[in-house]
């Protein structure tokens, strides 16, 4: 799946969803996608602005992690998602993928 493709498809899910009050960022290899979640509505960006919580992986984790086929937790543990900052906002993104 393309960076355009999960770009979009965050885009759609984070329509349908409750802002959660914070930034969030996603950090795929080279590509940026930011999730405002601060106003009215959750609005997705390629901006690079600073976050309470970034998550940092490959496309191809996302991917995994999105359809499924890997744990959260165990993608934490051995180190192909990286989390820094808020927690607690990682853990509200079970509505988003």
């Amino acid at each position: 799946m393309s960076f355009e493709s999960i770009l979009n498809a965050i885009k759609d899910q984070a329509a349908n969803v409750a802002p959660f009050g914070a930034k969030l960022k996603f950090q795929l290899g080279d590509d940026i996608i930011l999730i405002d979640g601060t106003g009215d509505s959750n609005i997705v960006s390629q901006n690079d602005e600073e976050a309470a919580c970034t998550i940092s992986t490959d496309a191809d984790t996302f991917m995994q992690l999105k359809n499924g086929e890997l744990n959260p937790m165990m993608a934490v543990m051995s180190g192909k998602v990286k989390i820094k900052g808020d927690m607690g906002l990682a853990m509200k993104l079970q509505s988003l993928i």
